[in-house]
């Protein structure tokens, strides 16, 4: 859809522009009730509450927004984690994802070493901590990258192959998601594993598509493992989103959103963003889910325009039908 024609297809949208023109916009636009938990981050409103991420949850709120992902949230402070829980609380906002762990270059689960993984396992105990001062319940894994070989090393086979098999280096993955699954299980945590696009962003990482990542969360085998759809990285990686939402569906816990290409806010690229919402609101709702959807992504417009922007793209994606 065109932008202009998107921004003025909003009823919401007319509103916003008119009255969100300073960082005390929040007080008079009008607060919009969506069908689904999207969760803006830190800096998805940085010009409209410039006072920093507790102003942002607060302006956030004042626009209907019922969610918040951080994904950096672990290097805050305890004492500004327990601030940003307790802002939460207070308006009624669910805590989405922050990374637990994320290695995009090395092969830190694919093979075993000893110091490698527990230290891994530190900071999954380090995430619980961080978790209960926001009452958060998922928290994002990127399991590494492949064990893939390089000329350097004078050890790679003649096909310039992995060092590993590939399925060595899935067995070594499952084993150390097991062993993370039993740090998460007793706090009624879940590690939700994002498989990422190979193409535009994260050449060389272990985890890239849907049915890998539904195969390995099978067979770890806990409520603490479970998958983290990204519909920006699958559509790039696979495309066929509905009936891999589908396939996945009883392994993913938490979703993700941004359009492509560009990855900018719904509306901006060439994924129908209204019709997967829909799917996926209908389907929670038969099945009494309720799903987080991060909007991990930049704005396609620069500045407060942007902002009413991105406000008005979710409003416009959110504009389904739904039975009574």
């Amino acid at each position: 859809m065109h932008r202009r024609h998107f921004l003025k297809s909003s009823a919401y949208s007319c509103a916003a522009i008119a009255s969100a023109t300073s960082p005390m916009a929040s007080l008079a636009a009008p607060k919009h009730h969506f069908n689904l938990k999207y969760a803006p981050h830190p800096r998805s409103f940085r010009f409209s509450a410039p006072g920093g991420v507790i102003d942002e949850i607060k302006f956030a709120a004042d626009q209907g927004f019922t969610a918040l992902e951080y994904n950096r949230l672990a290097e805050e402070t305890p004492e500004m984690q327990e601030k940003i829980g307790k802002t939460l609380a207070d308006l009624d906002m669910t805590m989405g994802v922050f990374i637990a762990y994320a290695n995009f270059d090395q092969p830190t689960f694919t093979v075993k070493d000893d110091a490698t993984w527990q230290s891994i396992l530190d900071q999954m105990r380090q995430a619980v901590d961080v978790a209960k001062r926001v009452n958060a319940t998922w928290m994002t894994v990127v399991p590494g990258s492949v064990d893939q070989q390089s000329p350097a090393s004078g050890d790679w086979n003649q096909f310039g192959g992995p060092r590993l098999a590939e399925g060595y280096q899935t067995a070594n993955v499952i084993e150390l998601l097991r062993r993370s699954a039993e740090v998460f299980e007793p706090h009624n945590l879940v590690m939700v594993l994002e498989p990422l696009n190979p193409y535009a962003n994260h050449g060389g990482t272990f985890l890239q598509g849907s049915p890998q990542a539904y195969a390995i969360c099978t067979a770890v085998n806990s409520p603490a493992c479970k998958i983290l759809f990204d519909i920006y990285h699958q559509q790039i990686t696979e495309g066929n989103l509905i009936p891999n939402i589908d396939h996945c569906w009883d392994q993913i816990a938490y979703f993700q959103a941004g359009d492509h290409p560009g990855r900018k806010e719904p509306g901006t690229g060439e994924i129908n963003y209204r019709n997967v919402f829909k799917h996926i609101y209908d389907r929670s709702k038969t099945e009494q889910r309720e799903f987080v959807i991060g909007m991990e992504h930049g704005n396609s417009i620069k500045g407060i325009e942007g902002e009413k922007a991105l406000i008005a793209a979710y409003v416009e994606a959110d504009s389904f039908q739904t039975d009574p």
